[in-house]
């Protein structure tokens, strides 16, 4: 059986082994990478442009950010037939192609992220070590804690005023060169889109500028998202316990909403920024009306009107544009307003992914993709739903393992 025509159902011409070949997972894809380059670009608005408001939820979105890294490249391992010989454009970097060139991308900025993770969480590092030194008797996990926290260290244990001011320095350094990096190793994805000659869909050169910006918007809201859910689990916890760790249940929401409030206010910018681009691309297409406009018209305006105009721009866009528009912004509006824009994101990769695949290479005939459900073998799980919800699950655990070693909102005895 041919790789593809599991879930594609065909309609009028089309050529004999012409199937929908790039399935969810390659919806996952640049999903996945836009989660990356968008919680990145986050954490730099308070390193590189201090804005003080946004200090908490920076650390949270840089670690958050290192832990998408490992899960971005997954679904394309999914995806190969064979998967094993995708650590070859990891190993074998290049740019005579753009996925070629992934691999110094990819390795270019996770050495930033891990740097300055390194520099923002050295202190810490530390201290941990030395209270762990001094500890008697320690059992068999303090001693792999003791390990782990002198490793981490780097034998740099100078933790004086003028070495940590250095340190600032670093990151600030690392943030600054780490936003266009972040946002060419998304703009790639856009880039190889957008410079597929063949599909009259995805030939624009505003691909990768589109991709990128609804990158920032998307990396933006999962990091609120979390954000508060994180913190609604906090103080569910303090107030069962009824040990506020020296911290008032008023003190843990008000600072919440503030970050909230000031976080929606960019996510509301960039996505302003990001529909503007996608109708702009539209009417060019529309205005100039090359020789293809008539199938893409058919696609966009007919066959593809529900998943564009109704659930991409309508519940994914206006939608949300209005819950965080509207004064007196709540926390339930907000995980609403954010889950909504996660869906008008991912929405816009299927219609680009999925939607580009939609029309024949005849223009006389259509495919139609049906996302496996219940998978029946190996083959329908890691290309179906279980596979994207498999992908999508992975860095919130990645997270929650890696925030024992990064603490995204520190120790509280230190703090007080």
């Amino acid at each position: 059986m041919v790789h593809g025509e599991i879930w594609t159902l065909k309609e009028l011409f089309t050529y004999p082994n012409e199937y929908i070949y790039w399935s969810v997972q390659i919806v996952m894809y640049p999903f996945m990478t836009g989660l990356v380059a968008g919680a990145f670009v986050l954490s730099s608005l308070y390193h590189v442009f201090g804005i003080k408001e946004l200090k908490e939820i920076a650390r949270f979105a840089l670690v958050f950010s290192f832990a998408l890294l490992f899960a971005a490249p997954m679904p394309i391992m999914l995806h190969l037939q064979y998967p094993f010989r995708g650590i070859n454009v990891m190993m074998t970097p290049h740019f005579t192609s753009a996925i070629a060139a992934f691999g110094i991308v990819f390795f270019t900025y996770g050495a930033i992220v891990a740097s300055e993770l390194w520099f923002l969480y050295r202190k810490h590092f530390v201290v941990k070590a030395l209270a762990l030194r001094e500890l008697q008797d320690k059992n068999m996990i303090q001693w792999l804690e003791y390990l782990l926290y002198c490793t981490l260290t780097l034998g740099v244990y100078d933790v004086s005023e003028e070495a940590l001011h250095r340190d600032e320095k670093a990151i600030k350094v690392l943030a600054g060169v780490g936003i266009p990096v972040a946002c060419f190793l998304h703009g790639y994805a856009g880039f190889i889109f957008g410079s597929v000659k063949a599909n009259a869909l995805w030939m624009t050169p505003l691909m990768p500028v589109i991709f990128i910006m609804s990158a920032i918007v998307s990396g933006i809201a999962l990091c609120m998202l979390t954000y508060i859910v994180v913190m609604e689990y906090r103080k569910f916890m303090i107030k069962r316990a009824r040990k506020p760790w020296q911290m008032s249940l008023e003190e843990v929401k008000g600072a919440e909403m503030h970050v909230v409030k000031m976080t929606s206010k960019y996510l509301v910018l960039f996505l302003v920024l990001a529909i503007t681009l996608e109708l702009l691309d539209l009417i060019f297409r529309g205005y100039t009306a090359v020789k293809s406009w008539d199938v893409l018209r058919t696609v966009i305006y007919e066959r593809d009107f529900y998943d564009i105009f109704i659930m991409q721009y309508g519940i994914g866009n206006l939608i949300p544009l209005i819950l965080f528009l509207v004064p007196g912004l709540t926390v339930k509006r907000s995980i609403l307003g954010v889950l909504l824009v996660l869906f008008g994101v991912f929405m816009m990769r299927w219609n680009v992914v999925i939607g580009g695949q939609a029309f024949s290479l005849t223009f006389a005939g259509f495919m139609h993709y049906t996302l496996p459900i219940i998978p029946h073998d190996w083959e329908t799980f890691k290309e179906g739903l279980g596979g994207a919800l498999s992908i999508f699950a992975m860095p919130f655990v990645l997270f929650y393992l890696i925030s024992y070693v990064f603490p995204v909102f520190g120790d509280a005895k230190q703090e007080h």
